[in-house]
């Protein structure tokens, strides 16, 4: 569920006169995680290394409560849940949006993925449940390794986005460079940082 609410009753209030005009109000952080937990268990249980990474980001979000509001238009909305979306190749050759709502278990979370996106590469149709939830953006670019990505101001999307290339291999360590961009009326630098670490404890504590 989505609702309206006052800015002047959150503790966003400054940062929504600060940044909710501004030109640019989007700022990106850069992290490299240690991914090496989630390399073993999507090998010894045969899951998708993407499922679990989107697992452990909604895991981590839900830990910050700036994630619950987003500014939408001139509006400030508040959430009950999140969302974490991720891209899907679809039947056309093309590539369509795939939001999955994001569960405390992850049998039910890795069953929603794979039926979900299933269904979407399928018919070519995206699943978007950003009316009900807050959507964290998700876009793997697994072709080739990369250090980043700095997005654009749209002035239209202004949900948290999260890119990754090809994870790395180092003697018996892998490690995954990710770019985070937020808008700043949402979350400030010290909320997105804690969110990373986070998302850090999340990949290490998984089991």
């Amino acid at each position: 569920m989505a609702r309206e609410i006052n800015p002047k009753d959150t503790t966003r209030a400054a940062a929504y006169e600060l940044w909710m005009n501004a030109p640019n109000p989007m700022v990106t952080l850069f992290k490299t995680l240690d991914v090496t937990n989630l390399i073993r268990i999507s090998k010894k249980k045969h899951l998708k290394f993407n499922m679990l990474l989107d697992y452990c980001i909604g895991k981590a979000a839900v830990g910050v409560k700036e994630f619950y509001l987003l500014p939408v238009g001139e509006k400030l909305m508040q959430y009950d849940t999140i969302a974490v979306n991720t891209i899907v190749e679809n039947k056309d050759g093309g590539v369509s949006s795939c939001d999955i709502l994001y569960t405390d278990d992850l049998d039910t979370f890795h069953l929603d993925y794979l039926n979900y996106t299933a269904q979407t590469a399928k018919t070519s149709q995206d699943r978007d449940l950003s009316a009900d939830s807050m959507v964290i953006g998700t876009s793997a670019i697994i072709a080739t390794e990369i250090d980043g990505a700095v997005g654009m101001n749209s002035g239209i999307y202004n949900n948290p986005f999260i890119i990754w290339g090809k994870y790395r291999k180092k003697f018996f360590r892998y490690t995954l460079p990710i770019s985070f961009q937020f808008h700043h009326t949402q979350m400030d630098g010290a909320h997105a940082g804690r969110f990373l670490e986070n998302l850090q404890n999340e990949i290490n504590r998984l089991k």
